[in-house]
């Protein structure tokens, strides 16, 4: 559709915590349509597959009002972001910030895209304060740890996290 305000909302995503499902609950006021975009090469070695993670994906946008999730789709990617958003039609790429940290890292890339693709905007949303602190990275380590992660993900990726660590330390 002429005019369409795609936006693109990249991520890793190993595992979705609810600070991802916040953006995009979020992204979904800005835009016509948002396209998740889990990463596929990782150089980091994620915890879940790429299909366990468009899985995972799958399950937010079932949470959401069917007019909502009939706008959000998945397409998994590799290579330049811009690229990647460029070909999906977007026109901007969406990109939560949790601290002042986040920034720094993002605002190089974005003027990086920008530079590459002056049409595509970079939108910075703010995790909200229940939200800001959380990070994936954070909450495979509380689970690897046997600790309990059900305040920082959905139910259904508490249970895969749970699935993926059990037996170690002890914990099931």
């Amino acid at each position: 559709m002429a005019g369409e305000r795609i936006g693109v909302y990249p991520g890793t995503f190993d595992p979705i915590t609810s600070g991802h499902a916040e953006i995009v609950r979020r992204s979904m006021r800005l835009v016509d349509r948002l396209v998740l975009a889990p990463a596929m090469n990782i150089g980091k070695g994620p915890l879940f597959s790429l299909e366990e993670r468009v899985e995972m994906l799958r399950e937010i946008i079932a949470e959401q009002e069917p007019d909502v999730a009939g706008r959000i789709g998945i397409v998994p990617f590799t290579g330049l972001l811009v690229h990647f958003a460029k070909a999906q039609s977007a026109t901007c790429i969406i990109r939560g910030l949790r601290a002042v940290s986040d920034f720094e890292y993002e605002i190089q890339m974005a003027n990086m895209n920008a530079r590459m693709e002056p049409a595509i905007e970079t939108i910075f949303l703010m995790a909200s304060d229940r939200h800001q602190f959380i990070a994936s990275s954070l909450v495979k380590d509380i689970a690897r740890l046997g600790g309990d992660t059900s305040k920082f993900v959905s139910a259904k990726v508490y249970e895969r996290l749970k699935s993926k660590f059990a037996g170690l330390n002890g914990v099931n």
